[in-house]
């Protein structure tokens, strides 16, 4: 017996369309912040902070495993750059960033577009989670980071410029000891 197909009307197509586009965006958005491997028990982007590398990068423990986290939108001065590149305010710098996330801290990661960066760090902007502080900015407004806008990360790129500004205008941190960003030591 032959099989009959009953025509859909145009606004049956499109309500069947919209409907797998939403449950498409729906399983693509909850995927976001899933890793192979990783228990989903903890929330999405929530953390533990196991080192400080550095002003601009930590380590943590995302539901078990080990991730290096870089902090979108900031530059700090480096303590063990390439050649061994030690720049003016960067022990500071890091020591500032030890200060806000010591060793056990929760914290939010919140990504942008790209989840990560040509090292294999996890991209992110850092929420201490005891307060909501929004590391990236305090250490921008603190004079402890220069502003590293890399397209398509921008989400934030208006308030690190700000504070990066008002920090150098006011000589807070390594704009007022150092004359600014990536300057070497001795």
């Amino acid at each position: 017996m032959p099989v009959h197909i009953r025509p859909r009307s145009l606004p049956q197509l499109l309500a069947g369309a919209l409907l797998f586009v939403g449950a498409l965006l729906f399983a693509l958005g909850a995927g976001a912040c899933a890793q192979p491997g990783v228990e989903k028990s903890a929330a999405p982007g929530e953390a533990t902070v196991t080192k400080v590398t550095d002003g601009d990068t930590i380590r943590v423990d995302i539901a078990g495993r080990d991730e290096s986290v870089r902090l979108i939108g900031i530059d700090t001065p480096e303590t063990h750059g390439q050649g061994g590149l030690r720049e003016c305010y960067g022990s500071e710098a890091s020591a500032r960033t030890a200060a806000l996330l010591p060793i056990g801290s929760k914290v939010r990661l919140v990504r942008d577009a790209e989840p990560r960066d040509r090292y294999g760090r996890l991209l992110a902007y850092v929420y201490r989670a005891s307060d909501d502080l929004f590391v990236n900015v305090t250490l921008a407004r603190e004079g402890y980071a220069a502003v590293l806008t890399i397209p398509p990360n921008v989400s934030h790129s208006d308030a690190f410029v700000s504070a990066a500004a008002r920090a150098r205008d006011e000589h807070r941190g390594l704009w007022g000891r150092c004359g600014g960003a990536d300057t070497p030591l001795g």
